[in-house]
């Protein structure tokens, strides 16, 4: 062998781990300031704009919890929408003994109009609570609470609440009674499966 390329093979590996070297510390230091690239690169947060979703496993659904009374009296209902059904089920008591329910179809083109519309109202207008202050049992015992949720395979991503009783806090901050006015309307009979559980 060539003692020139004895000398040489040295120096080659020298600059090599140097140039790797450089590079793996521009690498880390990249991604320590400016979080490991820009914002095109950077995978999306799987709760980001989850409303707006138009995939097949998406929803969205609205609860409405009445005012704490006899387990006899105690009435509630609850919306769900999906790109391919609309269905709004009405309950008695506590153990949510189903009164009537009211099952439609639904499209995508509708569930889009309906969701966009549901985002520009601000139905996810505020931030999720944690622990005891995300606790609604015994809040508001003669008013409602209303409940508003994006679903995933049926799955909770984001729920926001709010009463109709002052000072009962929550964590939904826009106009519940134009949400609320919004999930009643996708459902035509739905007036009327209220009227059955407010006689």
């Amino acid at each position: 062998m060539n003692p020139r390329n004895n000398q040489l093979l040295p120096v080659i590996i020298i600059v090599i781990i140097v140039v790797v070297s450089v590079a793996a510390i521009v690498a880390l230091a990249r991604t320590l300031l400016f979080g490991g690239g820009s914002s095109d690169e950077k995978a999306e947060d799987p709760q980001a704009n989850a409303l707006v979703q138009t995939t097949s496993d998406r929803a969205v659904r609205m609860t409405i919890r009445g005012p704490i009374t006899a387990d006899e009296k105690f009435r509630s209902y609850q919306i769900t929408v999906s790109p391919s059904s609309r269905v709004m089920t009405t309950y008695a008591g506590y153990l949510d003994q189903q009164i009537d329910t009211a099952q439609l179809e639904n499209n995508t083109r509708a569930y889009e109009e309906f969701v966009y519309a549901l985002d520009r109202a601000g139905m996810m207008a505020g931030t999720p609570l944690e622990g005891d202050k995300n606790d609604t049992r015994g809040l508001c015992p003669g008013g409602k609470i209303l409940e508003f949720e994006t679903l995933q395979n049926s799955q909770t991503v984001e729920k926001l609440w709010t009463a109709t009783c002052g000072g009962s806090g929550g964590s939904f901050k826009g106009n519940a009674s134009q949400i609320s006015n919004m999930f009643l309307a996708q459902v035509p009979q739905g007036q009327d499966l209220l009227k059955k559980i407010n006689e």
